[in-house]
């Protein structure tokens, strides 16, 4: 009998667990969306949002949940991830995409104080990586699982909502690297870098905003929260031989 071959692209999730940190925010729940029709069971970890419970239910299939933890809060993401051991007895599929900013310019060092710099920091490193933390046994017993972190082109391109966002993403797609090779082979670990998305993520951007944006990327036009989902799709089933690395779609806005 001719034996698979390890990490070759599949169709179907059926079967698989997906844990989608800030399952119940736009980007989020579309990976939620995209993953359930793939066949996976989701669990949208959020913190405490009162529309979780309407969230899962709008996702295709059955056998969705929901779980409220802060990122922030370490003992809280371990009772999660508890939970999801009992519950599903496994995971196959964690998802970051919880995440904060606020808008600042680059120019302005003042405006970047010491108070914002650690919450940045705080929920978009440290909570990433106390979210991986709590999930990675799981992760590692399923033999075969995948860590997808919502990043972004200001991790490489130095420009984005403020400095300390910058700081914050160029970490975890460093920490990203770093893992690939700890937790391999038993997980993947791959970066998708957004560059400007239509969505409320980002305070203070609209139409004026997506519109010069558009403007000036070279595919004119911004990204979907759909653009993004797709391509954390993508890692868990057509781009299975791929770990360590990041995945750029940003409609060519980093050129």
């Amino acid at each position: 009998m001719t034996q698979a071959t390890p990490f070759a692209p599949q169709d179907r999730l059926d079967g698989k667990v997906a844990v989608i940190a800030g399952g119940t925010g736009a980007i989020g729940h579309a990976s939620a969306r995209r993953l359930a029709a793939r066949g996976a069971r989701c669990v949208l970890l959020h913190n405490g949002d009162p529309a979780a419970a309407a969230r899962v239910a709008e996702l295709p299939g059955a056998g969705h949940a929901e779980v409220a933890a802060s990122i922030t809060d370490s003992p809280a993401l371990k009772a999660a991830a508890d939970r999801v051991r009992a519950d599903f007895g496994t995971c196959h599929i964690l998802v970051n995409s919880a995440g904060y900013t606020k808008p600042v310019p680059a120019a302005d060092l003042d405006a970047l104080t010491d108070e914002l710099i650690d919450d940045i920091l705080k929920v978009n490193f440290r909570g990433v990586f106390s979210t991986i933390r709590a999930f990675a046994p799981l992760l590692k017993e399923s033999g075969d699982g995948l860590i997808v972190t919502l990043s972004s082109i200001a991790a490489f391109t130095g420009v984005g909502s403020n400095l300390a966002y910058v700081a914050a993403k160029a970490s975890v797609d460093v920490v990203g690297e770093a893992l690939a090779r700890v937790l391999a082979p038993q997980v993947r670990v791959l970066s998708v870098s957004p560059g400007v998305v239509d969505s409320t993520f980002v305070p203070g951007r609209g139409a004026d905003f997506n519109a010069k944006t558009a403007a000036t990327t070279p595919l004119g036009r911004i990204g979907t929260t759909d653009d993004i989902a797709a391509a954390v799709e993508a890692c868990a089933t057509s781009l299975r031989f791929a770990t360590g690395t990041r995945i750029v779609v940003d409609g060519g806005r980093h050129l």
